[in-house]
């Protein structure tokens, strides 16, 4: 049945640039009218062209605007909206805003409020996930209340180990800790900026795997107890803990790792009777294989084009029928296959120069390689727009598709070759220089491939 037909036949696109524009194809595509809402530096913005309305939300500042819930809501009243999807990023999976959608009698494109609260928490979805049977990351999964404690479950654990938020994502709320001298010291500052950052300053301690990759599964539940995997991407290229470059399937993983890798998240999203579509993320020794449980992100990734093109499934399509009633009885394991291999590399508004800061401004080129041929662009400005300070500095996705991971890598090279961007810095020779790297194209990937490989990237 066409979304227009159907209680979500006016979206409201909680969100901004790539992803509100990402989540419009889907919607029509599917026969529903979507809503963009803006705050004041995107009043101009390609997101709100492309809605069919757009509402202002109020000040640049996102605590003003895209995390305001009032103003979300209000916009949604104002415009008749049905139903809201969160994209990524912002409120996308704050359990109090899908709690607020459903109580405003408006259709939540996601997972439930319960779901998103158990699963969205780093140490109660660990203690879920080893409930399920998955294998979690050595640690101590509960509150750290005082620095004596800390000490004692830090040597425990042995060093180097890893701090994070538990309320964290995004690779934000993360530090390292490889000096007991450092601890207490790391430790203050990363509950510090949780509390800022998430209002949430309860952080956790776990075993630092050194050689170590960063491979996820993207499921997908039907809010009954069935729930599929849509296989695994590699995004162990990394800076800040944040992703760069993301890929499917993942280079040299044995055949029944993925399996179990595979079979272990979708048993994790069955036992919770999860809703729409989720991630469940997985470090990786590089070396042994061995895999652990690090989180799921309740909500759809930055890297889901790389599934989509080696499934030819579209994700937020089947987020949108799902909410909308339908059984998706036609998805079923048997009938999800992989078919060649997909690369994303994320051009970002940095200089990779100076730490990767980023590097807002006006886009006065901004040319990029056609889709088409196994291309896909994923992007939310246009030549002229301006990528301000007030939001991640993401600029585009530049997808590519091939029979072969060399085949993709070859496409990339020819995409990055011939982006040209003006006007600000970009992270594109970079992105450049990893493609073009032996280890890379040999499928040597690990989180430490940037500081590793440093000299000839940052060269």
């Amino acid at each position: 049945m066409p979304l227009g037909e159907c209680s979500v036949n006016k979206i409201l696109i909680a969100n901004r640039g790539e992803i509100a524009c990402r989540v419009m194809r889907s919607a029509r595509a599917l026969g529903a009218r979507t809503v963009a809402v803006y705050s004041d530096a995107d009043r101009e913005s390609l997101h709100v062209a492309t809605a069919d309305e757009a509402v202002h939300i109020g000040p640049s500042k996102a605590a003003e605007s895209y995390l305001n819930i009032d103003a979300l809501l209000a916009a949604a009243a104002a415009t008749g909206a049905t139903a809201v999807h969160p994209g990524y990023g912002f409120l996308a999976e704050n359990a109090n805003f899908a709690s607020r959608v459903l109580a405003a009698g408006l259709v939540w494109i996601g997972p439930t409020p319960a779901q998103i609260e158990a699963m969205g928490d780093k140490i109660s979805s660990k203690k879920l996930a080893a409930e399920a049977g998955v294998s979690t990351v050595p640690g101590h999964m509960g509150l750290i209340e005082t620095p004596e404690e800390a000490v004692r479950i830090a040597n425990q654990i042995g060093y180097p180990i890893m701090i994070k938020a538990s309320a964290g994502g995004g690779g934000i709320g993360m530090r390292l800790v490889e000096d007991p001298a450092q601890l207490l010291k790391t430790a203050e500052a990363t509950q510090t900026m949780a509390a800022r950052s998430f209002g949430d300053g309860t952080v956790f301690l776990e075993r630092y795997i050194p050689r170590a990759r960063h491979v996820e599964i993207q499921v997908f539940g039907f809010g009954d107890g069935r729930a599929v995997h849509v296989y695994e991407r590699d995004c162990s290229i990394q800076r800040r803990f944040q992703k760069v470059i993301e890929e499917a399937p993942a280079p040299g993983l044995p055949a029944s790792v993925r399996q179990q890798m595979a079979e272990a998240a979708a048993r994790l999203a069955a036992s919770q009777r999860y809703q729409g579509a989720g991630t469940v993320e997985f470090i990786v020794n590089a070396e042994t294989f061995e895999f652990f449980f690090l989180e799921m992100n309740t909500r759809i990734q930055v890297e889901h084009p790389v599934t989509e093109c080696i499934t030819g499934l579209d994700l937020v399509g089947l987020q949108l029928r799902l909410a909308a009633g339908e059984a998706l009885a036609d998805i079923t394991q048997a009938g999800i296959a992989v078919n060649g291999h997909a690369v994303e590399c994320r051009l970002y508004a940095e200089n990779p120069a100076k730490m990767f800061l980023p590097s807002p401004g006006k886009l006065t080129t901004f040319a990029l390689p056609a889709a088409g041929d196994g291309v896909r662009i994923d992007t939310g400005v246009r030549e002229g727009d301006t990528i301000t300070p007030y939001y991640d500095p993401m600029v585009a996705k530049l997808i590519c598709h091939g029979a072969t991971r060399e085949e993709a890598l070859a496409k990339m090279a020819a995409v990055l070759a011939e982006t040209q961007v003006e006007g600000i810095f970009t992270n594109v020779q970079f992105l450049r220089r990893v493609v073009a790297h032996p280890a890379f194209a040999q499928g040597d990937v690990f989180t430490g491939f940037i500081e590793t490989h440093k000299a000839d990237l940052l060269g």
